[in-house]
């Protein structure tokens, strides 16, 4: 197991705030650790049953400075931003892709991922219909045809707003 000296800003990060915001009532659902217009800035996206609003990411803010400056994982001066995850929210648990199931996604493999589907080349982009997490791999329905990426080799992954069908929900 990789000590917590050995893990990247953003994994430390969540690895002090999880059961903090846990408790609290808050789903900790991604850390972002980067250099933006020449500022270091961390980015804690969270959610909680019904939403959040502007209200939860003032007090999770309000509750995660102290607990960073305390543990000083972060070395050089950094912006703080506490935000919901949006509408094209992060999913990296297997649990989000169980949740999720039904909606469209979009899924990225760290490098050519082979045999996703029968007789399928070799590719590292997918965006289809989700359907689901099992047998450590996540499930996805592209274009009729069903592809399981295994779930430690995603870079990342993330809900698809479908803009074309919600303007056909609004008639």
């Amino acid at each position: 197991m990789t000590g917590i000296g050995e893990q990247s800003i953003a994994e430390q990060v969540r690895s002090l705030l999880e059961p903090v915001l846990e408790r609290d009532g808050y789903e900790l659902v991604e850390v972002e650790w980067a250099r933006l217009a020449g500022r270091w800035t961390l980015r804690v996206f969270i959610d909680k049953a019904g939403g959040v609003g502007i209200d939860d990411c003032q007090a999770v803010s309000k509750t995660v400075e102290p607990i960073l400056d305390v543990a000083d994982v972060i070395e050089p001066a950094y912006d703080l931003e506490v935000s919901s995850p949006g509408l094209d929210r992060p999913l990296r648990k297997p649990r989000d892709f169980d949740r999720y199931a039904g909606q469209r996604v979009h899924v990225k493999a760290y490098g050519p991922v082979a045999g996703t589907a029968p007789g399928s080349p070799a590719r590292k982009h997918w965006t289809g219909v989700l359907k689901g997490f099992r047998d450590g791999a996540v499930e996805l329905d592209v274009d009729g045809v069903l592809h399981r990426v295994p779930h430690d080799q995603i870079a990342k992954a993330n809900l698809e707003y479908d803009v074309e069908g919600d303007l056909r929900r609004k008639d």
